[in-house]
């Protein structure tokens, strides 16, 4: 089998008893079959949740806290735990680990983005397995329902992994819920991404802990784009990782798209912070779409919000008012308004390079 780049994401579920504790015998499960992969000369990588769930029992509450605050908290005691606990595991088979705690700024900013994708190459060179998590202790949104699923295709993508495995309480994607509608078909394999599948989706997630199918598609969604593949299958047999990385067990496979984004582009659709947003007459909107071309100052209509050079806006069809797409401004929005009430609008604002269609 050819060595390859594969990144896990393991859920709440995954790794705790039915009172919410975390649950050794099952972590063990997971660590011995990433120690097999990890000797078959593949490069593993880890996303997983449970910091909260390892924490709160340690901290006195008897129950997993509801308010953000007391999970912040239960985190912070959490988060050594776990890696105390994935460690010890893999030790034992002489692997390193790395802890890597990121938030959605560490993605966000494009230095802390291109620094974080440095930092696990050299990781994965040196035949470390870095485990991630949410820094839920200071990440107020992040600690929302299936923000790991997101974090997981998030780091897939920055690493152009091979292939990406969510790992969840069901067997793949189902037409409804398994556990409600006995006419619920499973779906082997998705080639794309639809608005179709999203509502179908909603109806037939499982009761995973930290969130249904839909954020499973999400995650995919992002993933694919990239360029990586992705397999959601059950974690509940002993083999499921293993049988992951040749989609041997029974799952749902999501085909990668083709025409992936590079990096720069995935930064750009996916991560860039946006606080303002311009709008575009029909011609710009068709030089945009469908000839390839940059967007010249002269076809924006309307201004929201302020930007500084080299910011990144986004970008919408001032008749349709849909967004079109995001790109990195030339110009700031002060001298671009300027150019527009005196009827000066002149020069590039997104340079083609700079844009990417969303």
């Amino acid at each position: 089998m050819a060595e390859k780049t594969i990144v896990f994401k393991v859920g709440t579920s995954s790794l705790t008893q039915e009172n919410g504790n975390l649950d050794r015998i099952k972590i063990a499960r997971i660590t011995n079959q990433l120690a097999q992969l990890h000797q078959q000369g593949h490069h593993i990588v880890l996303v997983t949740s449970g910091s909260i769930a390892a924490g709160f029992r340690r901290l006195g509450f008897d129950k997993r806290p509801i308010k953000i605050a007391e999970k912040q908290a239960s985190a912070a005691v959490g988060q050594g735990l776990l890696i105390e606990e994935y460690t010890q595991n893999l030790m034992k088979d002489g692997i390193v680990t790395a802890q890597i705690l990121l938030t959605q700024d560490d993605f966000a900013d494009a230095r802390r983005y291109q620094n974080a994708s440095q930092a696990l190459q050299v990781l994965l060179k040196q035949r470390a397995i870095p485990i991630i998590n949410e820094n839920d202790t200071i990440a107020i949104e992040e600690i929302k329902v299936g923000d790991n699923d997101t974090l997981s295709a998030q780091v897939a993508s920055l690493l152009k992994a091979d292939l990406l495995v969510l790992l969840t309480d069901v067997d793949g994607l189902y037409t409804a819920n398994p556990n409600q509608d006995l006419n619920a078909k499973h779906l082997p394999v998705i080639e794309s991404i639809d608005e179709e599948l999203f509502t179908m989706a909603a109806g037939a997630g499982s009761s995973n802990a930290t969130g249904g199918m839909t954020t499973k598609l999400q995650a995919a969604q992002i993933a694919t784009k990239s360029g990586v593949p992705v397999f959601i299958c059950s974690s509940k047999e002993d083999t499921a990782l293993l049988e992951a990385v040749t989609q041997e067990n029974r799952g749902t496979y999501f085909l990668e798209n083709s025409h992936a984004m590079n990096q720069r582009k995935q930064w750009l659709a996916f991560y860039a912070r946006v606080d303002a947003l311009v709008e575009v007459d029909p011609g710009a909107v068709e030089a945009l779409l469908y000839r390839g071309r940059s967007l010249l100052a002269a076809g924006v209509v309307q201004v929201e919000g302020e930007f500084e050079v080299g910011q990144v806006v986004e970008v919408y069809s001032h008749e349709s008012h849909q967004l079109i797409g995001k790109g990195r401004v030339r110009l700031s929005s002060a001298d671009l308004e300027q150019a527009l009430q005196e009827g000066k609008a002149e020069g590039l604002l997104i340079h083609r390079n700079d844009w990417v269609t969303l």
